[in-house]
């Protein structure tokens, strides 16, 4: 059996989870203008501004990539500490 967790799996729900964490916080700062994190969206989503539908899609957009960028660097380095540990658990014999 391989040891690992998949890639697509990973990029996937990462992303779709920051989708739908940055459409929640859009409409947190709507109903709650005084607790708005706009501000915070503008400097981590480039061209983000306040608020236009291109905007949000940008930043939806954006938010699916940073997804990505998480799993593709994530990933392969825990699937790297799990080959290592599985092979110190059940050593080759020769």
């Amino acid at each position: 059996m391989k040891a690992g967790i998949s890639l697509v799996a990973v990029g996937h729900a990462t992303s779709l989870f920051l989708a739908i964490t940055f459409s929640l916080c859009v409409g947190f700062d709507l109903l709650f203008p005084d607790l708005a994190m706009y501000q915070a969206w503008q400097k981590l989503l480039p061209g983000f501004e306040w608020l236009s539908w291109q905007s949000f899609f940008l930043g939806l957009i954006e938010s699916y990539g940073y997804g990505w960028y998480f799993a593709l660097v994530w990933v392969p380095v825990y699937n790297v500490f799990t080959a290592r540990c599985a092979e110190r658990e059940n050593p080759r014999q020769p």
